[in-house]
């Protein structure tokens, strides 16, 4: 990965998106339970999340099983370096994939938990508004609430395909349904400003979260990319605008 200055005191977060062969579809699944103990023993590894995915650029009712995700957050740069390159997990995902993509980020901006966690903290102590900026949303659903968050939350996942200046987004999820994240990059603060404060339909949404009560638990988080590498869907799509910074 390209190296970037960056304040060491701000938590390095990392997202890996890895895209699963034809025909290893059952172990795709089957690590999301299987690769938790081996990443409890990672050192310098801080919090981390196995994700599942959806189809599409948002929430969706239909998974994707060819698509799995990886949360982490790190003590340095030097453990998460050491962990992608030679840890034996890493070995075992790469005989199982035909593609991975790697995204370094530092927190900016971040409130709200995640299973009673604030995970990126400390976050960039200097304001960030040049460049690419990546989104986390990320929410337990009240049952109760569940049928209109998933009217709503379609959505706003179809707006997203009309975006300007989306660069890449992704559904995630701990578990159908009920424990969801949605993962964006935009090309810079203003573009992700006019989707998440100008569309109708994410205002609705906004709107409706706070006065139904949706969530249980929520965290939003904002971060600085500040590194990337592999291939999703066969290209990398933040390398171009990181290069231009």
């Amino acid at each position: 990965m390209p190296e970037t200055p960056h304040t060491p005191s701000a938590r390095l977060t990392t997202l890996t998106l890895f895209g699963i062969r034809s025909g290893h579809v059952r172990w795709g699944l089957a690590q999301m339970g299987t690769s938790g103990p081996k990443l409890d023993k990672v050192p310098g590894l801080l919090f981390y999340k196995l994700l599942g995915s959806g189809q599409g650029k948002g929430f969706s009712l239909k998974p994707n099983f060819r698509r799995y995700g990886l949360f982490c957050t790190w003590e340095s740069e030097e453990a998460a370096d050491d962990f992608f390159k030679h840890s034996d997990l890493m070995q075992e995902y790469r005989q199982h994939t035909d593609e991975s993509w790697t995204v370094k980020l530092l927190p900016y901006q971040s409130h709200g938990q995640w299973d009673g966690q604030e995970p990126f903290a400390p976050a960039l102590s200097e304001k960030y508004t040049q460049g690419p900026v990546a989104v986390l949303t990320r929410a337990s659903i009240n049952l109760r609430r569940l049928p209109n968050f998933i009217r709503f939350g379609l959505r706003t996942s179809a707006a997203l395909d009309q975006a300007e200046g989306l660069l890449c987004s992704i559904g995630l999820g701990e578990l159908p349904f009920i424990r969801q994240a949605t993962f964006s990059i935009w090309e810079s603060v203003e573009a992700m400003k006019q989707y998440a404060y100008k569309d109708p339909q994410h205002q609705e949404v906004m709107r409706r979260t706070r006065a139904e009560k949706w969530y249980s638990e929520e965290l939003f988080a904002r971060f600085k990319p500040i590194g990337s590498t592999g291939t999703w869907n066969g290209s990398d799509p933040v390398k171009g605008a990181l290069a231009a910074v």
